[in-house]
Order: structure tokens, then sequence, then C-alpha cells
């Protein structure tokens, strides 16, 4: 997977199996027998890509905070965590050549339905958690569509969004 990230970065998201076979050290033929396809090896990596999230969120759950807004604040962790990076799921050409893919447009709006409906699970007020949410998307695209975004600003969004799951009341 790691090959296969290096090769969309440094040739683009129409980066062939020959290239990801050479950057991983194997041969074209090692590679067709894990994933049959380039379509297969894309859908395999955005898989990849949602579960070191998944992992994320779970070690940013807190297990002994009982409070509402618990997956919102893991969530939001996990959005900031540094060990997430900036891999090839932030680059806009990337993204566009995933979704063009027959199937995956569909994945990712399921997956973006299950993190929403997790953030929504633990008692935090129903508004709180659609600002959260749209504020996470939000950051992400910006990060996607402005790679020199600042730091200072994503930290201030982090701190905003941690401090919206410390009360419970409605916003209006």
């Amino acid at each position: 997977m790691e090959a296969a990230e290096r090769a969309l970065m440094s040739h683009g998201p129409q980066v062939s199996l020959e290239v990801v076979a050479q950057d991983a050290g194997v041969s074209k033929g090692g590679l067709l027998h894990h994933f049959r396809s380039r379509e297969a090896l894309l859908r395999a990596l955005c898989e990849h890509w949602i579960q070191q999230y998944d992992d994320a969120v779970a070690r940013h759950l807190e297990p002994d905070d009982g409070r509402p807004g618990r997956f919102c604040r893991a969530h939001i962790k996990a959005s900031f965590d540094p060990s997430i990076g900036d891999g090839p799921w932030r680059n806009i050409g990337v993204q566009s050549a995933l979704l063009a893919i027959p199937g995956l447009f569909e994945h990712a709006r399921i997956n973006g339905r299950r993190w929403e409906n997790e953030m929504g699970s633990d008692g935090l007020h129903p508004q709180r958690v659609l600002l959260i949410a749209r504020a996470l998307d939000g950051d992400s695209m910006t990060e996607m569509f402005d790679a020199g975004s600042d730091d200072g600003e994503r930290v201030e969004l982090r701190d905003l969004l941690l401090a919206l799951t410390e009360s419970n009341q409605p916003l209006i």
C-alpha cells in the first residue's frame, strides 16, 4: 500500500501497475497476484485509507469518557491527527480519479454516513453534531484544494470543534 501511495503522489492518479510494481520492488506479475487490476489496487488503497481513519478514531476514543460527544471528540482528534498525514487522499486529482471508479463514490458516501451516525450516537445535541461533521468535511476539502493552508488556523478549528462538545445545549 505504501508503494502505491508513493507512486500516486509521484505520478498522479493515472499511475500504471508497472510503476507501482517497480516502486514496490516486485514484478508486475507479483503485483497482479494480489491485485488483478489497477482498479482493484485503487479500491484496496481506498479501503486502507478508511481503515487508517477508523484506527485513528479508535485510538482517540477515550474509554473512561462517558459524556455526550465522546465519538465527536474522537473523530475531531482523528481528523487532525498527524499520523494520518497528507497522503494521496488529500490530492484532488487522486480523489477525482478514484471517484470515477464504479461504486467508489457510493462507498465513500456510506462511510461518511457511518461516521456521522457514530458521532450522533452518544447523546451530543444533533445541532452540535451537524456543525462538527460539516466543519470536518469543510476542513478536508480546504486541505484538498489549498495545500498551503495555515496550520495555526487548523489548530484553532480543532480546538473550537472540541469546545463544541463540552456542552450539550442547542446552539440556537
